[in-house]
């Protein structure tokens, strides 16, 4: 388009001269001299075209082409940031909601394991209370079962002194025995 529009000058121009020769000539103008440094000015013109103009805009077009490949990388770059912020955050978001669970399950965890710990203690101090009182009633008929032993021996060292002669010991001791497990079933029926 550029070039038609010089073109088209230089060709209306050129007709202006031409029409125009006989009143040079009168004016003192050569006018093959001037048709031909219009000549030489139309070639220079088309060869700064050709070998100016040309290379100059397409170094323009091309500068241009980078520029708004420049201006559309930014923007995509851009958005691939946006994007990414907004992956970041939710992420950030998810892992503050993983964190709250493990610590609330922490938490669970934490008082399950008091409560078991209560109840083993609980259960530990439940047994250590059966087997002392186990221990103790024990020792309890133990104890019972010594007195008895020796009540028998002493009534029966006591019978001997008082009849002066030696008894069977041992049916005696069976007939104290029974004796102290009658009177002992009086104390509990009463």
């Amino acid at each position: 388009m550029r070039y038609r529009v010089g073109l088209a000058i230089t060709t209306v121009l050129l007709m202006l001269l031409l029409s125009s020769c006989n009143a040079a000539q009168e004016l003192g103008m050569n006018w093959h001299g001037l048709l031909g440094q219009f000549i030489s000015f139309g070639v220079l013109l088309g060869l700064l075209i050709l070998f100016g103009y040309k290379p100059i805009t397409r170094m323009f077009d091309e500068r241009s082409q980078r520029i708004r490949e420049g201006m559309e990388q930014a923007d995509n770059i851009k958005e691939q940031t946006t994007k990414t912020e907004k992956l970041v955050q939710e992420q950030l978001a998810e892992a503050r909601k993983q964190g709250q669970n493990m610590v609330a399950q922490a938490e669970q965890i934490g008082e399950r394991l008091r409560e078991e710990a209560r109840e083993q203690a609980k259960q530990d101090a439940d047994a250590s209370v059966a087997r002392a009182r186990s221990e103790i009633q024990a020792e309890h008929e133990e104890a019972i079962a010594q007195v008895r032993r020796e009540f028998v021996d002493v009534a029966i060292l006591a019978a001997e002194k008082v009849i002066n002669k030696a008894l069977d010991k041992e049916a005696h001791r069976q007939l104290i025995e029974d004796t102290l497990k009658e009177s002992t079933g009086f104390k509990k029926e009463g």
